[in-house]
């Protein structure tokens, strides 16, 4: 698995892109592609505040995702709308949130359990138009009317799903000499909630061989799990 890369996905829905006012339901996050110019590599482990977020209004063509456990709607979120009431968000990234075509924005969203709340959590990653870089990643959490942000990490490139009740952060590493579709390596991260925030859990870095065999993606060489 390349990760983020636009090549050599496997086992990896494609990207979806959506809307100001649509919000794709969908069990895990859909995995993005794209890669970084400069990545930094290994990311803050810190866990994010918990800042109150405005609520947003709903759109009327959003579908209305349930809380698998509970029963419980889930009132119709639109995720630019949160983004940019989000005062955790950056200037920049809240700048460059513009629909690609159209009024197809660069977001992805999904539905899940990952903080234990009764209601399901949001996960929004941000992308970029031009090649599917992973600008910034957050989880939202459901508080009465309004939603916190329990998490963001806005060092390209990043992608958050959610596994099997953990928060998976994936970053590309990148040497200065890597081409922009050939990176040096990746970072896995996995965070777990405790109550409050979210710690780390696991981390698995996976360095890619500089080998390449007819146009294909390198494979990992090395793989280490600390």
């Amino acid at each position: 698995m390349r990760g983020l890369n636009g090549q050599g996905l496997t086992g990896r829905n494609s990207l979806v892109l959506v809307s100001a006012g649509t919000i794709v339901l969908v069990g895990t996050a859909v995995f993005a592609v794209g890669c970084a110019t400069g990545g930094t590599g290994l990311r803050d482990g810190g866990p994010a505040r918990t800042d109150p977020v405005a609520k947003t209004a709903p759109s009327a063509s959003s579908p209305e995702p349930t809380a698998a456990a509970s029963g419980k709607p889930l009132k119709k979120v639109d995720p630019v709308a949160l983004l940019k009431a989000d005062p955790k968000v950056s200037a920049e990234v809240k700048r460059d949130l513009k629909p690609c075509t159209g009024k197809e924005y660069p977001v992805d969203v999904s539905y899940g359990k990952v903080t234990g709340s009764t209601v399901v959590d949001i996960v929004v990653n941000v992308l970029s138009c031009a090649d599917a870089l992973g600008r910034g990643s957050y989880v939202y959490r459901a508080d009465g009317a309004t939603y916190e942000n329990v998490f963001s990490d806005e060092q390209p490139p990043v992608y958050a799903e959610i596994d099997r009740g953990d928060l998976v952060v994936t970053k590309q590493v990148y040497a200065k000499s890597d081409p922009l579709s050939y990176p040096s390596g990746e970072d896995v991260i996995t965070y777990r909630w405790d109550g409050e925030k979210f710690t780390e859990q696991d981390r698995v870095h996976s360095e890619y061989s500089n080998v390449v065999d007819s146009g294909s993606q390198p494979a990992p060489a090395v793989t280490q799990k600390n």
